[in-house]
């Protein structure tokens, strides 16, 4: 009997937190609605296309010339649309890809830190797995990455 109040008990906890998931990730721009760590506010440019409905593995099965770019950008055997999962929009996923592959972190210690729980801002998720780079600096170095790549993918 008791075991079977546990596991109704964490059911209903589980459907219970599902909406308050489901109302985070609506921003626009590479950073979403809010500021970064290093107080820019977000640009609507830099993620292009990012802000509608569609989940950004949508988005990438609809961009293939994007979809090849990330792909190379990680490690072999990645499933793109499984990496893509969770982030809040397209422009946040591709400068998370720039970012580990420029700094040499593993795509999913990076992901673990902005998708939480907790969820870090990208300059944030940095400085805890590469406390010697400028997060400051490898943040904005990313954020211009990911917006050519989604400049030059949405040209045809």
């Amino acid at each position: 009997m008791r075991i079977k109040f546990t596991v109704a008990t964490a059911a209903i906890f589980a459907l219970m937190t599902m909406p308050a998931f489901a109302q985070h990730g609506h921003g626009a721009g590479i950073h979403g609605s809010s500021a970064t760590s290093h107080g820019n506010s977000a640009d609507p440019k830099a993620a292009k296309g990012s802000s509608s409905n569609n989940s950004v593995s949508e988005k990438l099965t609809d961009n293939t010339k994007l979809a090849n770019k990330l792909q190379s950008l990680l490690p072999a055997g990645t499933n793109l649309q499984m990496a893509a999962q969770g982030f809040k929009n397209l422009g946040q996923f591709v400068a998370a890809v720039h970012v580990s592959h420029n700094l040499g972190i593993p795509f999913d210690q990076l992901k673990a830190k902005m998708i939480g729980p907790p969820k870090e801002s990208l300059g944030k998720a940095v400085q805890a797995l590469k406390p010697a780079a400028s997060a400051k600096d490898e943040t904005k170095k990313a954020e211009k990455q990911a917006k050519q790549d989604l400049d030059d993918s949405s040209k045809s």
